[in-house]
């Protein structure tokens, strides 16, 4: 299962900030030590670093090696006004 809200034209995308301060937090010294800790493939990071879709399966894998809940790694966002995807 993928969440495609990011590809949405007139709604909302998804945001991973809350990720990188979570990183931040759990004292990680690069984004790579993240994908050590989970099991998440480098061009799965590249996609997360891009805000782009990504799996639950993937998602779960975060938050249980970061030991926190969806909502602290993600949120979604209202769309830049005059951008287009």
């Amino acid at each position: 299962m993928f969440i495609n809200i990011r590809f949405r034209k007139d709604k909302k995308v998804i945001s991973y900030n809350k990720l990188w301060h979570q990183i931040i937090d759990k004292k990680f010294q690069k984004k790579t030590d993240l994908c050590a800790k989970s099991g998440i493939s480098s061009s799965t990071l590249a996609k997360l670093s891009k805000n782009e879709s990504v799996s639950i399966d993937v998602l779960e894998r975060i938050c249980d090696a970061l030991n926190c809940d969806i909502g602290d790694i993600m949120s979604f966002r209202e769309r830049d006004g005059n951008k287009n995807a």
